[in-house]
């Protein structure tokens, strides 16, 4: 059977070979690179299934102490290998882009980085949703920080692409700065930064100091998932940075920050401080994301909001501690997202980002125009799709656990969610285009879009494999 540490070292090692192939050979075709890369995951991603789960046990000594491989992060190294998969895919789709801020280099300059860095990021995503010790978080969460950093501004000649980076770079800083500090406090009140063993020693020390810790470690991580009020970086960044790394920021970084606040709040959940915290996080959240969503016209700044106001629903799970549940909306999210940005960054090649871009896109592609109907009305939460599921059993936790006012604000804001999502589909399917020329698809690009196509509306029917994984 293979351990699971032998997994990121698998990742790291590719990258580094991909990089050092990269320098090297200087005549090779870049793209064969994100071929490999994308081989390589699949690779790892089909050994995942050979790992055997090993439970975390407050007497683990040495690197086990730091690191888990328990049910839930060999689950969530699968959902991070897949993530980097599909968005690797669609850097090849987003090559040429790439290559225009490059004038006068060579043909493909700059894709072997651009393809290279996703997997160092998804090494440190599969490090953090094992990382069971404050300091181990920290360490993986900078790896996966410092990635970002280079992909959000790898087109640097874009004023846009600048500006988000410098935002990102800045604003991430500091987050940092309330991690480490809040780690400070929280060391200090207990002697402890194992989270297992931070349960019992919560219980025995200063609560007022503990919890004012925990309230510095909510803050950098409610930065790292866009609540409210610490999202303001997210519409400038997702709207400058390259198309692939606001799909892989969106989702990749989301679901490990999601899993980091399960496995950090667990020691504090019996406060009730801690409740209320998140309580109101969560409705600010839910409340924000969806009425800024609304007057929107740039797709991608669209999707900025529509991120943070996934991230309220998905913090009402948070609330409830229901795993199942954040666990079955984190994969809907991963489907459909990927799904609406892998159309836009084929459209976005031939008329642009704005929502009146997609205007009579049914006619130039119907299959493109279909595939985004999928994502947003899955997004909006339409039955028979994985995101109508996702939020039926954040809604079902929210109401066994008698968040009544929660659920009320959450029905209401899906309603509102429904008015921007499927402004797209009636541009799409009801707004004449001025260009009628076919947009060409290739033909791993047309796989990957079907295969996210299925899955969004077989996951809406058929929840089950995802439940069984978690108990597998």
């Amino acid at each position: 059977m293979i351990t699971a540490p032998l997994l990121e070292i698998a990742v790291l090692v590719l990258g580094m070979l991909i990089l050092m192939i990269e320098a090297f050979a200087g005549k090779i075709d870049k793209r064969v690179l994100a071929f490999a890369a994308i081989t390589g995951l699949a690779i790892v991603f089909l050994a995942t299934f050979f790992v055997v789960p090993t439970p975390p046990s407050t007497n683990a000594t040495g690197f086990w102490s730091f690191y888990t491989a328990d049910r839930m992060a060999i689950f969530f190294k699968q959902f991070a290998l897949l993530t980097t998969i599909l968005v690797l895919i669609m850097m090849i789709d987003y090559a040429p882009v790439v290559r225009s801020f490059f004038p006068g280099a060579a043909p493909h300059t700059g894709l072997g980085e651009f393809v290279a860095l996703p997997l160092f990021t998804c090494a440190g995503l599969m490090y953090l949703v094992s990382a069971i010790d404050f300091v181990f978080i920290f360490v993986a969460l900078e790896l996966v920080t410092v990635s970002f950093y280079v992909l959000v501004s790898f087109t640097r000649r874009n004023p846009a692409t600048l500006e988000a980076g410098t935002k990102y770079l800045v604003l991430s800083a500091l987050s940092t700065a309330f991690l480490v500090y809040g780690i400070a406090w929280i060391f200090g009140a207990t002697g402890q930064t194992n989270l297992y063993r931070l349960t019992a020693a919560v219980a025995n020390a200063d609560s007022g100091a503990a919890l004012l810790g925990m309230i510095f470690v909510l803050v950098a991580l409610g930065f790292k998932i866009a609540a409210v009020p610490f999202q303001i970086w997210v519409p400038d960044v997702y709207q400058g940075a390259p198309t692939p790394v606001t799909a892989f920021l969106s989702v990749g970084s989301k679901a490990a920050g999601f899993v980091v606040l399960i496995r950090v709040l667990q020691p504090f959940m019996n406060l009730p401080q801690t409740e209320r915290l998140i309580f109101v996080i969560a409705l600010l959240t839910l409340i924000y994301g969806n009425l800024a969503a609304l007057p929107q016209t740039n797709l991608k700044r669209l999707l900025a909001y529509s991120s943070i106001a996934h991230a309220g629903y998905l913090l009402i799970g948070v609330l409830c501690f229901d795993v199942r549940a954040i666990t079955f909306y984190l994969v809907a999210y991963l489907l459909m997202t990927l799904l609406s940005f892998a159309v836009l960054i084929i459209v976005a090649q031939q008329t642009g980002e704005e929502i009146s871009d997609f205007d009579g896109l049914a006619k130039r592609s119907p299959f493109l125009a279909f595939a985004m109907l999928i994502g947003m009305v899955s997004l909006a939460g339409v039955p028979f799709t994985a995101g109508f599921l996702g939020k039926f059993y954040i809604f079902y936790a929210a109401i066994l656990q008698r968040q009544t006012a929660l659920v009320v604000v959450g029905v209401i804001t899906v309603g509102c969610g429904f008015y921007y999502y499927l402004k797209i589909v009636r541009a799409m399917y009801w707004q004449t285009a001025d260009k009628t020329e076919k947009i060409p698809i290739n033909g791993l690009s047309r796989v990957a879009i079907s295969a996210l196509m299925i899955a969004t509306v077989w996951l809406g029917i058929y929840p089950q494999p995802i439940f069984d994984a978690l108990k597998r």
